[in-house]
């Protein structure tokens, strides 16, 4: 017995109304960032390892996808290479190529090697796959989707400010509610220099960007691993615990971080951000959480990230400024600032609040009936005719029993079916069945259209 085929875990197969739904989803978020003045581009599914590897930290290495050398990959190994074991130091002579693990890093990569092709900001997105060795959960993929829209070649603060007008746009006109997160490495660098622990500041956002995820106390004892004291830890309690209102939080920032140049920077990067904000009309919640930090090592200002209100899932959008990100390609100077929308987490999000529009995952609009040659030599000019008013229609391609036809068009959720049998083309018209209410009209051909929309 042939074994049953499946797909790798953390994968996932779309039928036709997923595809529906999830263009949806691009169709919308490419539209707002066209709207921003963002032009798209694309970068290959598999980098060259030397430009991924470093740029995720510690932690995103070890997540990254290797590819095989093609060939005898084994010819330049000696066997006491072969017989250590060291799965590292045989990935490294194996594999010269990975997946991408996000947008960014390839779009840095973009942005160096087509510099002397490119007007100064560039505002570009990208709409594409990305791979990660994670553990396969609810709203976790190893393959997914994301939507990346970057400006960089501009330090201006207005920037951060457009990216948050984009993600309230689009999670706007999808009718999701979000909380949208601030914050800024910055203010994560001075907290970690007043609290006296400057050197421990990877450990440190990386302990606390999982605040949520495990816990204050899980959090305290990663840090207490990572080497941090235990007068630093309780020193950074009270912070990281931080209540009140945006305002409220600045200003007490300001106390806590007044001896940290770096840190008061962050703030007034914040400040402005948030007070130029309130004047926009955003329909999102926008808040100052210094708990987030987001993992990743190339932000180095502005960081964001967004949550869905309404359902339990990880966060659906976020990003940040990335001052430094090219210079390790050699392009020094060059800031940039984006966001990533999470397209497979937006796609559950709209399942489970039902708010896909009827529209959306409707196919053909309209089905005609084969009953044979002469029939079908009435309706394929109509059928053209009917296509080229926008109508998505289609015919049955066999002459099979009635009853098979109609329930093609059911199992299609077709809403419209039209019939032409002999009494139809003598008298020139067509039948048009609704097939939701059952109701059927004689009319001319030039009416379908109409009639449909």
């Amino acid at each position: 017995m042939a074994t049953k085929p499946g797909i790798p875990k953390g994968t996932r197969d779309f039928s036709p109304i997923e595809m529906a739904k999830r263009n949806y989803i691009f169709d919308t978020i490419r539209e707002v960032f066209y709207l921003y003045g963002f032009q798209q581009i694309e970068t290959p599914a598999m980098e060259n390892l030397s430009t991924l590897m470093g740029k995720y930290g510690e932690e995103g290495d070890k997540l990254l996808f290797k590819i095989l050398n093609s060939g005898d990959y084994f010819s330049p190994l000696t066997n006491d290479e072969l017989l250590s074991r060291n799965a590292t130091k045989l990935a490294n002579k194996f594999c010269e190529k990975g997946l991408r693990y996000d947008l960014t890093v390839p779009f840095a990569r973009y942005v160096v090697m087509h510099r002397d092709e490119l007007s100064f900001p560039f505002k570009r997105f990208q709409i594409q796959p990305v791979w990660r060795a994670d553990r396969p959960q609810k709203g976790r993929y190893r393959e997914f989707y994301q939507c990346d829209a970057d400006v960089v070649g501009s330090d201006s603060l207005l920037n951060e400010v457009e990216l948050v007008q984009m993600i309230d746009t689009v999670f706007s006109k999808f009718g999701i509610r979000v909380a949208i997160k601030i914050n800024n490495r910055k203010i994560l660098t001075g907290i970690a220099e007043i609290i006296g622990e400057a050197d421990k500041i990877v450990d440190i956002t990386v302990a606390i960007d999982k605040l949520d995820k495990i816990g204050l106390e899980n959090v305290n004892a990663e840090l207490k691993a990572k080497g941090i004291s235990q007068e630093a830890i309780e020193k950074l309690q009270p912070i990281i615990q931080l209540n009140g209102s945006n305002e409220e939080k600045i200003n007490t920032l300001k106390q806590v971080l007044a001896t940290s140049v770096t840190g008061m920077k962050g703030i007034e990067e914040s400040a402005f951000i948030l007070n130029t904000l309130s004047g926009l009309d955003i329909k999102s919640e926008i808040e100052l959480d210094l708990t987030l930090a987001r993992g990743l090592n190339y932000y180095t200002g502005a960081i964001f990230e967004v949550k869905a209100l309404d359902v339990q899932i990880g966060s659906i959008s976020g990003g940040g400024r990335y001052d430094n990100l090219t210079g390790v390609f050699g392009m020094d100077g060059m800031s940039g600032v984006g966001i990533s929308f999470g397209a497979d987490r937006i796609y559950d999000v709209l399942n489970q609040l039902e708010l896909y529009p009827k529209e959306t995952v409707n196919g053909t609009q309209l089905l005609f009936v084969n009953f044979g040659q002469q029939e079908t030599n009435y309706i394929l000019p109509i059928l053209k005719k009917v296509r080229l008013s926008g109508v998505r229609a289609e015919l049955y391609p066999d002459s099979a029993k009635m009853k098979k036809q109609m329930s093609y068009a059911n199992a299609k959720a077709i809403p419209f079916v039209a019939i032409a049998g002999e009494n139809e083309i003598n008298e020139g018209k067509i039948t048009l069945k609704n097939m939701e209410t059952g109701k059927q009209e004689v009319i001319y051909p030039d009416e379908l259209a109409d009639k449909i929309r």
